[in-house]
């Protein structure tokens, strides 16, 4: 059995997705298997820094608001993230467009509202409804340079139900992307290990 595997998780919202990761770690299938360093946020009041504080794991704040720009924001997420060494970083709705730097260093990996490659980019709840589509869902990928362009690791399926509102269907995606986000983090750990 190799060592522990470290991850970084990267989130700029109310943290529900990345509460599945901290739940897996402390008392499901994850547990023993990985240790959450760290969770970063772009935003000083994401509801994430709470459940990280809530769960004993360290949490950093990087606005971008206090960086001169944008090259210095990336630089600092770059050295925050390597401080920690990860084994894999976890994107769990985190709404930065990462840099070159950053995808060629860390092995990353991202959830997104819908079946990849249908509706990238931050709308995608909202522009499956108004594309008129009766199924969409959640998708997990590895994150490379382009916007949700990433090899695509697992996905599940939900319907889009007649009269549901955007709030209505985002809250079902999100189960599955809990759910396909804590069974990708575990495959590729025990292929790391069938790999060693």
């Amino acid at each position: 059995m190799n060592p522990i595997k470290s991850i970084v998780v990267m989130a700029s919202g109310d943290g529900s997705v990345a509460q599945a990761v901290f739940d897996a770690q402390s008392k499901g299938v994850l547990a023993g298997l990985i240790k959450i360093e760290k969770v970063i946020s772009d935003q000083p009041d994401a509801g994430v820094l709470n459940r990280a504080k809530q769960a004993g794991i360290p949490a950093i704040t990087l606005p971008m608001k206090n960086f001169a720009n944008r090259s210095e924001w990336n630089r600092a997420l770059i050295d925050e993230v390597d401080d920690s060494n990860p084994w894999l970083v976890v994107s769990a709705g985190f709404m930065r467009i990462l840099s070159p730097d950053f995808v060629n260093k860390f092995q990353t990996i991202n959830t997104h509202p819908a079946l990849l490659p249908a509706f990238p980019g931050a709308h995608a709840v909202a522009d499956a409804m108004a594309a008129g589509v009766e199924v969409t869902g959640a998708t997990v990928h590895f994150v490379d340079e382009g916007v949700d362009t990433g090899q695509i690791i697992k996905q599940a399926s939900v319907e889009i139900h007649k009269g549901d509102t955007q709030v209505e269907l985002h809250e079902r995606i999100k189960i599955e992307e809990r759910k396909i986000l804590v069974e990708t983090i575990k495959e590729l750990v025990m292929k790391s290990e069938e790999q060693a």
